[in-house]
Order: C-alpha cells, then structure tokens, then sequence
C-alpha cells in the first residue's frame, strides 16, 4: 500500500516529466504551440508547427522570411540578394547567425542543431536537395524544401514560404504595396509600353563558348518589366527546365535573327548600373549595331533584375521607370 509521500512524490515525478515533454520536442528545439499542420512542400505533405517559434531559412527563402518578419534564428548567406535589401532588411541580415553558406553543400548541421529550430525552410531548386542530407536534417526539425523553378515563379514560392514559417501578414502588405506601384507605373506607360515587341539580353551569357542569354516572357530580366505592360516576343526552342524554359543562348552570330522584330531591346545591368561581362560582350559585338532597336535608339538597361521578393521587385520597378522615361519623351 502506498504512503501519502509516495503518491506525492509520484505525482511530482509525473508533473516534471509532463514540463519536459511538454516544454521541448524531442530534437531539443522548443515544442511549437498552436498544434500542427501539413504543408505541401518539394519534399512531400510534411508535418509542421502551425505557429513556428524558430526558423531556419537557406536559399531564396532567405530574403523572403527577413522581409516578412519570421521569427528566424539562423540563415543562409545570401551575398547576391544584399543590394536588393532595404537597410532595415539588411540589418536584420548581419544580425542572424549564419548556418549555411552560398552553395546547399556549404550546409553547416550542427550549427543548425546548436541553433534549435521548430521549422527549417530550404529555398533551393529541386535537382540541387541532392546536396543536403534532408533526414539529417529532420532529425533536428521538420524540414520543407520549397525552391524556385522558373524565374518568375519568385512571386509563389516566396508566399508558400511565408505561410509556412506563419508571417503571411506582413507578406501580404507588401505584396498589396508591390501590386499598387505596379498598377501606377503601367498606367503611366500604357499608351506606349504594351504596343512594343521586345527582346532582352540577360546576365548569363557565356563568353567563353561564344553565346548571349535571350530572355523571354517569366525570365529573370523580363517577368517584372512584364507587370508593367511590356511583352517580350517569341519562345525558347527547347525547354530545359527551369530558367531554361524561359531563356536560352544562341551564338553571337545569332544577334541579327534573335532581335530582328524587336521594337526594343533591354538588358540586364548589376546593381551599379555596371555592364556585365556577358551583356558587354553582346554590346562590343559589330552585329549589335545593326539592329534595327539599336539603330532607333531604343535600347534601355534595367538595373535589380534578381527580384525575388517584393520588397526587392519594387526596386526592380522603380529601375524599370526610370529606364523607359525616354519612351514618354514627346
């Protein structure tokens, strides 16, 4: 028969037992409150806190969680969104723990243990998850492989990161503030812009092997411009997934037949408003010259042409305005 003692020292057994269970998950991050749900992600219907406490983000989903406020404890390092962030964004940035670098193999795992997330969120394409052990990474918390495919696509994706890391408010603020500029800067430009067939040189060329990046509708250079009122004519002639869907590279020699009905011609610019070494190389080349846009004067340089978030794409906009002015010129 039990004692009184007894029964109270097990039931104090009990309670403290219940605290530990309670109070952390079994990876040692915080228990996440407000229950579960299953999220749809690149790696399956996964499991995750339905109000995530401490998240981990890699990839694109690092600009995107920054610019809507999750309550991160750990990111990659992200050195080509920087000029794109705001500086309250970019503070925010130096701020967090760095837990992984640039490429998905640079993925430091016990700096994301020592880091204690509820949620980690990978922002890279698909075919490159291969690079990162994902259950060594469930081991420490629910993991949820949300990566880009084609360029424009930034627009969904970055909303599916969003919600899963549970700040879709502030997302969703801006992306209304996103769409009201937009609205403003096609109307400014509707009695001109949408009437135009363009072309655009991207950033991506490869000199080396004697090629130029065309970029076409839902590209890096163009899916903004797009939102605008501009339409850049014609298609790839093999998908190849991703990017390569909407973007290909033909030879230097292919100049006059790839640009032959633009209207117009945009290229890609770094943050600067330098010349890339593959748009130079389109630029040098005698071809150039003879293009039809080219010889009217109608050529125009977008500078934040790697938007992938909405705070990031409003610079893009603004860069886009800037850069047609001379279509309103009377």
């Amino acid at each position: 028969m039990r004692t009184g003692r007894s029964l109270r020292r097990l039931g104090a057994l009990a309670l403290a037992l219940t605290v530990a269970v309670t109070g952390c998950a079994s990876n040692g991050a915080p228990a996440a409150e407000g229950g579960t749900r299953v999220f749809a992600a690149d790696n399956g219907q996964i499991t995750i806190p339905a109000k995530p406490k401490r998240v981990v983000a890699t990839g694109y989903a690092v600009p995107a969680l920054i610019e809507a406020g999750a309550p991160l404890v750990g990111i990659s390092t992200w050195a080509r969104g920087i000029p794109l962030m705001t500086p309250e964004d970019k503070a925010t940035y130096d701020g967090l723990k760095k837990v992984a670098g640039e490429q998905a193999a640079e993925t430091n795992y016990e700096a994301i243990a020592n880091a204690r997330p509820d949620l980690i969120v990978i922002g890279v394409p698909a075919p490159v998850l291969k690079d990162i052990d994902v259950n060594r990474l469930k081991a420490v918390a629910p993991v949820v492989a949300i990566g880009p495919t084609i360029p424009s696509a930034w627009r969904e994706l970055s909303r599916k990161q969003a919600d899963a890391a549970g700040a879709l408010a502030n997302f969703d603020r801006t992306q209304g503030e996103y769409k009201a500029k937009a609205d403003q800067i096609a109307a400014r430009y509707k009695a001109v812009l949408p009437q135009l067939k363009l072309g655009h040189v991207g950033a991506y060329g490869e000199v080396a092997k004697g090629n130029f990046q065309r970029e076409f509708n839902g590209s890096w250079g163009t899916n903004i411009a797009q939102d605008v009122g501009a339409n850049y004519y014609g298609e790839v002639k093999k998908k190849g997934g991703g990017s390569k869907d909407v973007s290909e590279y033909p030879s230097i020699e292919e100049l006059p037949t790839a640009f032959a009905q633009a209207d117009a011609i945009t290229y890609s610019v770094k943050a600067d408003g330098s010349v890339p070494p593959a748009v130079q190389y389109a630029l040098d080349s005698p071809l150039w010259k003879n293009l039809p846009a080219v010889k009217a004067g109608k050529v125009y340089p977008f500078r934040y042409t790697e938007a992938a978030t909405y705070k990031g794409a409003m610079m893009t906009l603004d860069a886009i305005d800037k850069a047609f002015a001379p279509l309103l010129a009377k």
